[in-house]
C-alpha cells in the first residue's frame, strides 16, 4: 500500500496506519509529497493553479509505482491510498495509470478536472476499483464539492465504493477503518498468504 498524506503533513502522520489496518501480509510504503509546506509537504499549491503541481506530481508518482514494479511488486498487488491532497492524487494516478491496482482509496479528498480526467483516462481505469470516502461537516474540501465529481465519475461507470460519512476533515476512527479495511481485503482476496 502506497500511501499519500494530505496538505502540511508527512510519512510521520501516517505511522499508525499499518496498526490501525491490522493487516499483516501488507507492505505500507509511506511517501513524503515534493513541496515543503510549514513543517510538512504539499503535492500541489492549492492557492493558485493547482496544474503544475498536480502533473508534476502524476510524474513523480508514476515513476514511483514503476520502480515499485521493477522491485518485483505488480501493480495488480498495489493499493494507492491517499487523504486530502493524497486523495486526489491517487484518483488522477490511479485512473490513469497504464496497470490495474489492487484498488484505490480516497479519503476526504476532491478530483481534479474530472471532465478532463475522464478523457484521459487509461485503457484500464473502467476495471479500476476506487473507494472514496467524506464527511458530510467537512469544512476544508466542502462536501457539496465533491459528492457531484464522485457521482459523475459513478454515472460513467467507473467502479467507486462511495461513502457519507457524518465526519469533519478526518478519517473517522474505526468506524471508516473498518469499511478501508474490508476494501483493501477484498482487492487481495486469493493473492494474500
Amino acid at each position: 500500500m502506497i500511501v499519500l498524506h494530505g496538505l502540511g503533513d508527512s510519512v510521520a502522520g501516517y505511522q499508525w496506519l499499518p496498526a490501525a489496518l491490522a493487516l499483516p501480509s501488507i507492505n505500507y510504503l509511506l511517501v513524503n509529497a515534493p513541496d515543503p509546506y510549514y513543517g510538512g509537504f504539499a503535492w500541489f499549491d492549492f492557492t493558485g493553479n493547482f496544474g503544475p503541481g498536480v502533473e508534476r506530481s502524476r510524474k513523480l508518482l508514476f515513476e514511483l509505482v514503476d520502480a515499485q514494479r521493477a522491485n518485483g511488486f505488480p501493480a495488480r498487488e498495489m493499493t494507492l491510498f491517499g487523504f486530502s491532497q493524497g486523495s486526489l492524487m491517487t484518483v488522477d494516478v490511479g485512473l490513469r495509470y497504464s496497470q490495474k491496482f489492487a484498488g484505490l482509496i480516497g479519503i476526504s479528498g476532491a478530483v481534479y478536472e474530472p471532465e478532463k480526467l475522464l478523457k484521459e483516462m487509461s485503457p484500464v481505469a473502467m476495471q479500476q476499483r476506487l473507494l472514496i470516502t467524506h464527511g458530510i461537516a467537512d469544512t476544508m474540501i466542502p462536501f457539496h464539492h465533491t459528492a457531484p465529481q464522485v457521482k459523475a465519475l459513478k454515472t460513467y461507470g467507473l467502479q467507486i465504493e462511495w461513502h457519507e460519512l457524518a465526519k469533519e476533515h478526518t478519517i473517522a476512527g474505526e468506524g471508516e477503518i473498518a469499511i478501508i479495511r474490508k476494501f483493501v481485503v477484498a482487492g487481495y482476496e486469493g493473492k494474500m498468504g
